[in-house]
């Protein structure tokens, strides 16, 4: 079926502009973002070990993929516009459907979104110091036990994201040039981080190559330290730990889901979905 009678039949005027690389970059891109970068000092401090933070990152992989590989499954059959909110529509009714549009506008999406540009801003503070959470364009005005500011970092934090929302705005083409070229710059900015890493680690520090690898308790961590008020203690404690340790992790891979909502301006999408 050709891409306008296809259109045609889901009426859309959305052009099928999109190729397997653009698919996989969006892919790509939505999922090596800042998160990468900040979540595994927490995890690290939780679980205590390395190989226990080698493990959450492997079990959030494994939960990742299982979940991607089913959502391009859905995608090829279903490479409609709204991606995740179509496939639930189908599966559980209209108004499940619904709710999880307005959820993930308002809460999930959102969410991500601020948290993508606030880490973004942080990482910019550290190269221009004029960009601080401490450094108030408005005070704190506070409500009760709540307060409403504005800092640089915050005002950056907008400012990322009112560009790149106009960028999208000015049509697939551009919006696809941006994405790819971000995405190729993140993927080798992360390829060279762990060449770098691995060159350095390989005359790692004694204290490094001493380090437990599965023994967190001898590397002076304690359930109490990692949480404060924690009462469990024991293996037990750290398995619970271990599973907060992953909601980093997760955070750091969630994503994968995003080329569906473009379903409707993906080429051939059963191939592009499915290889991406």
């Amino acid at each position: 079926m050709s891409d306008k009678t296809d259109n045609q039949r889901e009426g859309t005027s959305l052009i099928r502009a999109l190729g397997p690389v653009d698919a996989t970059m969006i892919v790509i891109g939505s999922m090596i973002g800042s998160g990468i970068f900040i979540v595994s000092a927490e995890s690290s401090r939780l679980s205590g070990a390395p190989g226990w933070l080698l493990l959450a990152w492997a079990v959030a992989g494994l939960l990742t993929i299982t979940g991607a590989l089913c959502c391009s499954e859905l995608a090829t059959m279903m490479p409609r516009a709204g991606g995740v909110y179509v496939f639930l529509r189908e599966a559980y009714g209209r108004s499940i459907g619904f709710l999880y549009g307005w959820t993930l506008f308002l809460v999930i999406q959102t969410g991500t979104i601020a948290a993508v540009a606030i880490a973004f801003a942080k990482f910019l503070g550290v190269f221009v110091h004029s960009v601080s959470s401490e450094n108030y364009l408005v005070a704190p005005i506070s409500f009760g036990k709540y307060a409403i500011s504005l800092s640089t970092e915050q005002l950056v934090a907008i400012g990322l994201i009112a560009l790149l929302t106009w960028t999208n705005t000015r049509g697939l083409e551009v919006g696809k040039i941006v994405q790819n070229t971000f995405t190729f710059a993140k993927t080798a900015a992360l390829a060279a981080v762990v060449v770098i890493g691995l060159s350095l680690g390989w005359h790692a520090t004694s204290a490094a190559r001493s380090a437990a690898w599965w023994n967190s308790w001898a590397n002076g961590w304690s359930p109490q330290i990692a949480q404060p008020g924690f009462t469990f203690v024991g293996g037990f404690a750290l398995a619970l730990l271990f599973g907060k340790s992953m909601v980093g992790p997760l955070f750091a891979q969630t994503a994968w889901t995003n080329i569906t909502f473009v379903g409707s301006e993906v080429r051939d999408p059963g191939i592009s979905c499915a290889r991406s």
